[in-house]
């Protein structure tokens, strides 16, 4: 009987010879539960390991496999706690020696005249060719699992040996591989000459050559895209068949953009009009609206909210965290006070009185929009007419908690924006279902900011230079990672530093910020550094986005290392919003490589989505992401890097070939691959 990788999700590992339940638990560390996750643990790496025919041609430190027979065995202790196995091994190679070190038992499973195949590290001198043993396997082989073949080199864990691990595969790609069904439509198979599924799980662990191993790879790669796209096209098709034609009844929204100081860009006024063909129509709104640092996103998503208000509904906006929902709601009710639109605002630290008021001006319809955090999902939540959601940083919120807002309303439009630049690549995974937006563009006269390094050792040199910024008329920034001293931490704390400032600057306004002052204290003090009254602000990470001060220009970041790219670039973007030159210096002391590459990737790059290129580089879609959000986080085979340019490419196929609706056996093995997609359907 054929198992789809859902039934043999429902064998456990234990199922195999030789796997008990206290071997499973080794299994269970490296995320093995079962046989399809078993079937599905693909290798990190493979080595060459085939035969080679002669050692003529090798050098010392060169890794080779030879084949021969046991011509000798002999055991020598060349100094104390040294104890070396010198095997000679004889073939149509020539002869070697085969060393072991320290490796006494080694002695039992070898045989003078036995055949043994030995791969290691050779080194030539005046007693001939020697080979440091890596893997060795005694006897005749039809099919080498450890050497004599291309190896795979598996991710392990304390006490999971490679070779147990190989062997343990190897039995079980033996017995389940012919087993697995293919889902993949026979004519499609056919037509992009695909080879068996079967073959495939046998050639990704087992290459016979690495031919066979990227067709295995090429085939894999088809199989989860296409399942996986196949469950975002079933969602798009769901989400947008029930939308609600939204038409203005004033002419709020372009008042609004009347009342702006400037004019909106080209890509502002693009993304602009997307948004009023989906509100306006019957289709409905699933967008992402994607732009760097400073593009003016927040801007376009004010004119969503508007759009919607004037056809008479209400809008939500959803952030992360208290700190940036209180950015919106400060920044948004600057720009609409005159409108006559009410904005109100709720989060888990609102007091009592003040949230029941909140909740009862929301259900009556008083409040058009409402700015907030995770307190919104709460069940006491209730809308009168809730018309269009806009998440920020949607990549932060479980795909669940994005579920528990959009079911306060029948068919709510959505907007997401993101303030963090995300790959092309990324965007049509973690994305995929959503139409996209791009603001590719800053406003005009925006120049770009110069970005340096400085050991803390030297920073004595870049408060030099703050200074004479501040006695120029500039204004500056400060960031440190923590508000307090920290005993585990060698950082800058930003209370301490504020100190430390307020008298090396005594001839200047310092003041703080950070995410534990109240928020009208906040708003006090961003007031008074807007307005010039304060020359240095000393702050944490709460300035990451929403701050817009033009005079200021220059942000030091002081424990550098300690943030993330994305968020040193949007620190970045807080200055270079004027017409003078404007400064990022990076201050720290990065130990490990990927911290200074992270610098030097800031310094070297200045578009946001270049950095986030090279951040997925660097890092991986998983850790540049965070934990899992969405359906990309569940691919086995799939390189979101790699292979970006395959997504459209399947996207295309998966909309020519439309799987049967019917197919409940492809479906449920969709929902099992990608768990997360299930949800989209309750949206």
């Amino acid at each position: 009987m054929l198992l789809t990788g859902k039934q043999l999700a429902e064998i456990k590992i234990t199922a195999l010879p030789r796997i008990g339940e206290k071997r499973a638990r080794l299994f269970h560390k490296i995320g093995i539960f079962n046989l399809f996750d078993l079937l599905y643990y693909l290798p990190k790496r493979y080595e060459d390991r085939r035969v080679r025919g002669t050692l003529d041609d090798v050098e010392s430190g060169d890794v080779v496999t030879v084949q021969g027979r046991i011509e000798n065995i002999e055991e020598i202790k060349p100094r104390r706690n040294l104890t070396l196995l010198r095997v000679s091994v004889c073939g149509n190679f020539g002869s070697c020696t085969a060393l072991w070190f320290n490796q006494p038992f080694m002695k039992r499973s070898l045989r003078k005249g036995l055949p043994i195949t030995v791969t290691g590290k050779v080194e030539r001198n005046l007693y001939g060719y020697e080979v440091s043993v890596i893997d060795y396997a005694v006897g005749n082989f039809k099919n080498p699992v450890h050497v004599g073949c291309i190896a795979p080199i598996y991710g392990t864990t304390e006490n999971l040996s490679q070779r147990s691990l190989r062997r343990i595969m190897y039995r079980c790609i033996s017995s389940y591989a012919n087993r697995v069904k293919d889902l993949l439509p026979p004519e499609l198979r056919s037509e992009l000459r695909l080879i068996p599924l079967s073959q495939a799980l046998k050639q990704i662990h087992f290459p016979v050559d690495f031919d066979s191993l990227k067709l295995a790879r090429d085939r894999l790669v088809f199989e989860e895209l296409f399942l996986f796209e196949t469950g975002l096209s079933n969602i798009q098709q769901h989400i947008r068949k029930d939308g609600v034609v939204r038409l203005p009844k004033s002419s709020l929204p372009e008042d609004f953009v009347a009342s702006l100081p400037y004019t909106l860009t080209r890509a502002q006024q693009q993304a602009v009009t997307e948004i009023k063909r989906d509100l306006s129509s019957a289709r409905r709104m699933y967008r992402l609206l994607q732009g760097d640092v400073g593009c003016g996103k927040t801007v376009v998503a004010l004119y969503a909210l508007l759009y919607a208000v004037a056809a008479g509904y209400q809008g939500v906006l959803m952030a992360p965290t208290e700190v940036l929902a209180e950015q919106h709601f400060l920044g948004i009710n600057r720009l609409v006070a005159q409108l006559g639109v009410r904005v109100d605002f709720l989060t888990g630290s609102l007091g009592k009185k003040e949230r029941e008021q909140c909740l009862e001006y929301l259900q009556k319809g008083t409040t058009d929009i409402i700015i907030g955090t995770h307190a919104l999902l709460e069940e006491e939540v209730a809308f009168a007419n809730l018309g269009l959601v806009v998440i920020d940083e949607q990549h932060r919120f479980g795909v669940q908690q994005r579920h528990l807002l959009l079911s306060k309303a029948t068919s709510p439009d959505v907007l997401i924006m993101t303030a963090t630049p995300i790959p092309r690549s990324l965007t049509l995974t973690v994305y995929g279902d959503l139409d996209l937006s791009v603001i590719d563009e800053l406003p005009p006269g925006r120049k770009r900011v110069k970005t340096y390094f400085m050991p803390s050792s030297k920073k004595n040199r870049v408060y030099r230079f703050v200074k004479k910024e501040l006695e120029a008329g500039r204004q500056a920034y400060v960031i440190c990672p923590l508000i307090d001293e920290s005993d585990h931490l060698d950082v800058e704390a930003a209370a301490m530093r504020y100190k430390e400032l307020s008298q090396e600057f005594s001839d200047f306004n310092v003041s703080l910020i950070h995410g534990r002052l109240k928020l009208d204290e906040k708003e006090r003090v961003m007031n008074a550094f807007r307005k010039g009254i304060i020359d240095l602000l000393v702050a944490t990470s709460v300035i990451e986005v929403g701050i817009d001060v033009p005079n200021a220009s220059i942000i030091i970041i002081e424990g550098a290392e300690r943030f993330g790219l994305a968020q040193q670039h949007q620190l970045r973007g807080r200055v270079g919003r004027g017409n003078q030159e404007s400064y990022c210096v990076l201050i720290g002391n990065p130990k490990t490589e990927e911290a200074r590459e992270r610098i030097k990737i800031l310094i070297q790059n200045h578009d946001g989505f270049q950095v986030a290129e090279k951040d997925l580089a660097l890092r991986g879609p998983g850790k540049m992401l965070g934990t899992k959000q969405h359906g990309y986080s569940d691919f086995r085979v799939v390189d979101v890097f790699r292979d970006a340019s395959q997504f459209l490419k399947i996207k295309n196929i998966v909309k020519k070939t439309q799987p049967l609706q019917n197919d409940n056996e492809l479906w449920e093995e969709i929902y099992f691959r990608f768990p997360s997609l299930s949800y989209g359907l309750k949206i």
